[in-house]
């Protein structure tokens, strides 16, 4: 009996709204300053989906890129999933949109639902089917609209979000980029630290809970941060310690705050360049970050000085969920 077969990263995608909202528009909007908001997180600009852009649709755009990286066509997908926390509706799933507006006739869909950890929950879920033979090729994207979700009149969460889609074709038939490991956790105590207390059946969106707003995203941000620091290392170095053999080219983040992932690097001792961030231009956009930062990275020729390399990936998000993978670029 044959073992699991080889998963590799063929192809990679984004899609981005047109629309910028920078630290200075916001300053229009609610008691803020560019100052505060560079200091405290390292955010300069995020996307902002404009009418008609959804998360289906962004999600769409990415996936075209990853499939044309790739060199395969819709009907060459047998699954597509997709990781959001901002489905275009509650049900049915997102995917399944994204399944119907690329013409991927023959596959399957789902999403999966882990914050900002679900692009590699999804990962770790696509891998398995790819290496059990369920599966030759999965389309993994990870799309957000959170500006559809966030209070604008609360500078502590406004200020951190964007919109965006990333994606990847994963496949047994690939030249490089082989996933070699996944890891995923979760923490439910944590529960209430990032969340939208309102719309699921829990608590029907009344007309008094919505003008309290309790719709909004919420996020208790000094829980968050000794969090995401600490979960940032201890998954980038249980990564390294499991394939000894490989040197580490490059640690791609979830672009979750520039304070939070220079704090992870300072304590891993590693130098700027062999940490991705693209935050100051896209703000942070869940599930859809490392997607985004990692299609940035290969097109740019970032990741060139990696061939060969590990590259980890490692995400903290709501749940508590947190999750890493690593890559033989």
């Amino acid at each position: 009996m044959s073992g699991p077969r080889r998963v590799g990263i063929r192809g990679t995608g984004s899609c981005l709204p047109a629309r910028v909202l920078t630290n200075r528009d916001l300053e229009r909007m609610v008691d803020t300053s560019d100052d505060w908001i560079t200091t405290r997180t390292g955010i300069k600009e995020r996307r902002i989906a404009g009418a008609g852009e959804t998360t289906g649709t962004l999600a769409c755009g990415a996936a075209k890129q990853a499939l044309l990286a790739a060199g395969l066509t819709p009907n060459d997908v047998d699954m597509v999933v997709v990781a959001t926390v901002t489905p275009d509706n509650p049900f049915p799933s997102t995917a399944c949109r994204v399944q119907t507006l690329l013409g991927a006739e023959r596959a399957a869909a789902f999403d999966v639902g882990a914050a900002c950890s679900g692009f590699l929950y999804g990962l770790h879920v696509a891998r398995s089917l790819i290496a059990s033979g369920n599966a030759n090729h999965v389309l993994l994207v990870g799309a957000e609209t959170l500006s559809r979700i966030v209070d604008y009149g609360d500078r502590t969460s406004c200020i951190l979000f964007g919109d965006g889609a990333g994606a990847v074709v994963l496949s047994h038939e690939f030249d490089y980029g082989e996933v070699l490991s996944t890891r995923v956790y979760s923490d439910g105590s944590g529960y209430e630290v990032m969340w939208q207390r309102t719309g699921g059946t829990a608590e029907r969106p009344t007309p008094e809970l919505l003008a309290a707003g309790h719709h909004f995203l919420r996020i208790k941000g000094r829980e968050v941060y000794k969090f995401a620091v600490n979960r940032m290392v201890e998954l980038v170095e249980e990564q390294v310690r499991s394939h000894p053999t490989l040197e580490l080219g490059m640690v791609i983040p979830h672009q979750v705050n520039l304070r939070i992932i220079e704090s992870a690097r300072d304590r891993l001792g590693l130098p700027p360049e062999r940490v991705y961030c693209n935050i100051d231009r896209f703000g942070n956009t869940s599930a859809a970050s490392i997607p985004i930062a990692l299609d940035e990275a290969a097109r740019s020729g970032a990741l060139d000085a990696s061939r060969g390399k590990l590259v980890v990936f490692c995400a903290f998000g709501a749940g508590l969920t947190w999750a890493s993978g690593a890559v033989q670029w």
